[in-house]
């Protein structure tokens, strides 16, 4: 755990790793506490109907033994399990039996239309499925074209593929397999921002590589009394190890809680009457909360947020709302939670994601120079080798694993693909990524800042920021507008939020094309797919003749 120090730099010193030779995550988040503490609380399932239900840790190392011993019968050590299911105790009690049996976790989202779950069952050769009724009527669909899928457990309805029946004969004690930290357990597949979803596949280790990110970004997580919760679907990165497994690795109560459709009204009743203090909330879900905020503020703890920049009205809402500062961290699916915010530790700085987590080296680098960059040059955000939080490899795809690195000054470097810049108090100021800064007239410009101008006009709920290539300028700079309910789209309401960014920013920011658009495209993580807005612009630009790269 980090001890909190009077300054980052104090904290930071005082930290080193102890990353053991033999580690299993399912271990260390479940039978560890069952052994210690067998009736302690572990999940706090609540039902559409905002019933809850309460899991000890007991409970899970039963019936995930239980399991262990269905999927043993046809699983071995390596082979890939697949678990397509929303938050709730079936899915910790899938990620534990299949880290103590030694198989890879391949975590889907419930979301997924059928081409995303074919690639990445396909990809990934997943011999068992563990999911729901909707879940197996999804992929009975696929099941020709997925050979390696020998068997589809349902956690709902009768037969034999029921996860229930088939678990209730087996025995509740089994003696996990002896893993090393550095041996694969879960394969997770990137969000597609650019290109198809590739699978990066983590060991043991990243789990502990996470921990200083997420106690940092919940100002110094665990304290007496804290229960999480996240929107976030434990599908992802950010809610299976920015959430589920570092709060059960503290012994920290989860609630899992599964919204047909996230509303603003239904996250502020689930945090004031389930006693939530800690919560992870992307920007997406901020953004919508801030929409309609509550006429009583709602205290927490911590708040952590990650994905997109937050602006300063974004912070100095939190701050009013729940009565504490919205700490940003960064990172991605391949090497997560290595940049920090910490309120605990030095007060926020808008538009500046925080500083490298203790632990971690992470540093801007010219890749053409081959050098480190200086304070307030751009560069490429760089994070140093080996790092416990770090993934092994893509999946089958090792020309793609080798050009994710960099030697520079001797060492070697995961490149993040963003860009960013040093600044003078220590933090990483995020840029954007590589393809999205925007080249116009001489001047480099992130659409971060501007996304963030943007959403504080009235009439803006998302906006998302690319350059739309022209004659003249190389590119300008295209804002897409999706309206509150309330505004339509018109020229002069156009011209108004165009200005609201020339006023608030710098002249060369301001959005000289603004369009309005019903649905903002977002990745299943909420992130702005900027390439599909990219794709919008140049095709307008062909047609109106400012495309000279064509």
């Amino acid at each position: 755990m980090l001890r909190q120090m009077p300054t980052i730099a104090a904290t930071r010193a005082g930290f080193s790793w102890d990353i053991p030779d033999h580690y299993n995550i399912g271990v260390d988040i479940c039978d560890r506490h069952a052994a210690r503490d067998p009736d302690a609380i572990a999940i706090i399932d609540v039902a559409a109907d905002g019933s809850a239900t309460n899991h000890s840790f007991a409970a899970l190392r039963d019936l995930s033994n239980q399991l262990v011993h269905v999927l043993s019968a046809q699983c071995e050590r390596g082979d890939r399990i697949a678990v397509l299911l929303p938050q709730c105790v079936e899915t910790a009690v899938a990620h534990i039996a299949i880290s103590k049996m030694g198989g890879i976790a391949l975590p889907l989202f419930t979301l997924f239309g059928p081409d995303a779950l074919l690639h990445r069952l396909q990809d990934s050769g997943a011999k068992v499925l563990i999911t729901n009724a909707e879940g197996q009527e999804k992929v009975a669909a696929l099941r020709e074209k997925l050979p390696a899928l020998q068997t589809i457990l349902s956690i709902e309805g009768d037969g034999a593929e029921n996860l229930y029946a088939r678990c209730a004969a087996q025995p509740t004690q089994f003696t996990p397999v002896k893993t090393r930290a550095d041996d694969p357990a879960l394969l997770i597949y990137t969000s597609g921002t650019t290109g198809a979803p590739k699978g990066a596949l983590h060991a043991h280790r990243v789990l502990l590589g996470h921990l200083p990110g997420v106690e940092m970004s919940h100002d110094f997580f665990p304290q007496p009394g804290d229960r999480i919760w996240t929107p976030a679907d434990w599908a992802w990165i950010g809610g299976l190890l920015d959430v589920l497994m570092p709060a059960l690795h503290h012994g920290v109560p989860v609630v899992a809680c599964r919204f047909e459709k996230f509303t603003a009204r239904a996250a502020f009743d689930l945090i004031r009457d389930h006693g939530i203090r800690n919560a992870f909330l992307p920007p997406t879900a901020l953004k919508l909360m801030r929409l309609e905020t509550p006429d009583a503020p709602v205290p927490m703890r911590s708040v952590a947020s990650g994905g997109e920049t937050l602006g300063k009205e974004l912070i100095a809402w939190g701050q009013q709302v729940f009565g504490t500062t919205i700490n940003e961290f960064y990172g991605q699916t391949e090497c997560n939670m290595i940049v920090s915010s910490c309120a605990a530790l030095e007060p926020a700085e808008p538009g500046v994601m925080g500083f490298a987590v203790p632990g971690h080296v992470v540093d801007v680098i010219d890749e053409t120079a081959g050098r480190l960059c200086e304070i307030g040059e751009e560069g490429s955000i760089a994070v140093r080798a080996p790092d416990p939080v770090m993934f092994l490899k893509y999946w089958k795809r090792p020309d793609t694993t080798v050009e994710k690195f960099a030697r520079i000054g001797g060492d070697e470097w995961l490149l993040t693909g963003d860009k960013g810049a040093k600044t003078e108090s220590g933090r990483i100021r995020f840029i954007g990524r590589g393809d999205d800064i925007i080249s116009s007239g001489g001047y480099r410009i992130g659409p971060a800042e501007i996304e963030d101008c943007l959403i504080t006009h009235p009439a803006v709920q998302m906006a998302g920021v690319v350059g739309m290539p022209d004659a003249i300028r190389g590119s300008v700079v295209a804002a897409y507008i999706q309206l509150t309910k309330g505004h339509a789209p018109c020229d002069v309401l156009a011209k108004d939020i165009a200005a609201h960014v020339k006023t608030k920013l710098a002249a060369y920011e301001y959005p000289r094309v603004v369009r309005f658009i019903d649905n903002m495209p977002l990745t299943t993580t909420g992130k702005i797919i900027r390439a599909d807005l990219r794709a919008r612009a140049e095709a307008e630009a062909r047609r109106n003749g400012t495309d000279t790269s064509v």
